[in-house]
């Protein structure tokens, strides 16, 4: 039987996707091998490779003007990978400080050159997003970062920053693929796979091409974004299997509607849960209405004394990874695409069950 999986990440897969893994294991397409036991050069691999480029590039609607990487390390070393390739004949890079991810962004970067923390919500205990009009930027940055969707604090963007001719990079790891993206007004966009788009181990990188020529001296050629896109990714073996069940989500995506069609259903699946938090005073939600994510969404009960008979509860009725990160505590829903929302009926459910037993 499978279980409603809340994890913020690795998260659940659509079971269609898991399906289709499972069935090609021994044997993709007849050619009496499985993904994870083929030549990444290949024309079998080569091919889903391709494919699974294109059908995100579809998906994103992602110009010729930028290149698409499959690369390894997670967002946590693009936070080193991007002032690397980015810095060059540059002394500083502004950084929008909204969370923990945030944090860590800052905190690597400043290992390759000078950070300004232009605005930051950690005044407010990161509920919210620093209003524009507050960011103090740097004229000539190297780039402009803000983390997209801060996964612990349950933060996002619903907006894309205007940031001049600077270009603005962002870590998407945990709503990358939720929604229509604007690409086209990013500089960079990268994406750790393990929350929307696939198994740990790959991590995305949408680069603008007129970007790729900044690296640092220092750059590690398998980090070196023009090498890797010159490589085809491949300038040292990539995460194949992650890659192919990548595109067996693009697939299944492309097969629901697309992001528009998508959107809707993350916006039906967040509005039940926010709906049901707002209306009772036992539950709490720390996060600015206008800022609160779709994806991650934290609460917390009225005695930390409740949490372990919460998720008791929770598990009892096929509900897991509810707890909240050990930094604030409480609960956390993670509700990422894969999430149908009959997951989020059954969390709704047993939260009101609880209020009646312990209000």
């Amino acid at each position: 039987m499978r279980i409603f999986n809340f994890s913020p990440g690795p998260a659940m897969l659509p079971e269609p996707v898991l399906r289709e893994a499972a069935a090609e294991m021994l044997d993709w397409h007849g050619t009496g091998m499985g993904v994870m036991e083929m030549s990444h050069r290949g024309k079998e691999f080569v091919s889903i490779a391709d494919k699974a480029e294109a059908d995100l590039r579809a998906l994103l609607a992602i110009g010729d003007d930028y290149e698409v990487l499959f690369l390894q390390g997670g967002a946590i070393g693009e936070n080193a990978i991007v002032p690397m390739n980015l810095f060059g004949g540059h002394t500083v890079a502004d950084y929008i400080h909204t969370g923990e991810w945030s944090k860590k962004s800052i905190k690597e970067a400043g290992k390759y050159g000078r950070v300004n923390v232009a605005a930051s919500s950690e005044a407010d205990g990161f509920t919210r997003i620093p209003e524009r009009s507050t960011w103090r930027l740097t004229p000539g940055a190297a780039y402009v970062h803000i983390c997209g969707n801060e996964t612990i604090g349950g933060v996002e963007y619903h907006w894309t920053p205007d940031v001049g001719g600077v270009p603005l990079v962002a870590d998407m790891s945990s709503h990358i693929l939720s929604r229509p993206l604007p690409v086209g007004k990013y500089g960079v966009i990268y994406a750790g796979a393990q929350k929307n788009i696939g198994p740990a181990g790959l991590t995305i990188v949408i680069a603008r091409k007129d970007l790729l020529d900044r690296a640092l001296p220092i750059t590690p050629s398998a980090f070196h974004w023009k090498e890797q896109a010159a490589a085809d990714s491949m300038l040292n073996t990539p995460p194949t299997y992650a890659i192919y069940v990548a595109g067996l989500v693009f697939e299944w995506l492309l097969a629901q509607g697309g992001l528009p069609a998508i959107e809707q259903k993350n916006i039906a699946k967040a509005k039940l849960l926010y709906d049901c938090l707002d209306g009772t005073r036992f539950f709490t939600s720390p996060v600015r209405r206008e800022d609160r994510s779709r994806m991650n969404v934290p609460f917390k009960l009225p005695d930390p004394a409740l949490d372990e008979p919460f998720l008791k509860g929770a598990k009892e009725r096929g509900m897991v990874q509810l707890k909240g990160h050990r930094s604030v505590g409480g609960m956390r829903a993670s509700i990422y695409n894969a999430m149908p929302i009959e997951g989020v009926r059954a969390l709704v459910e047993w939260m009101k069950e609880f209020e009646r037993k312990h209000g």
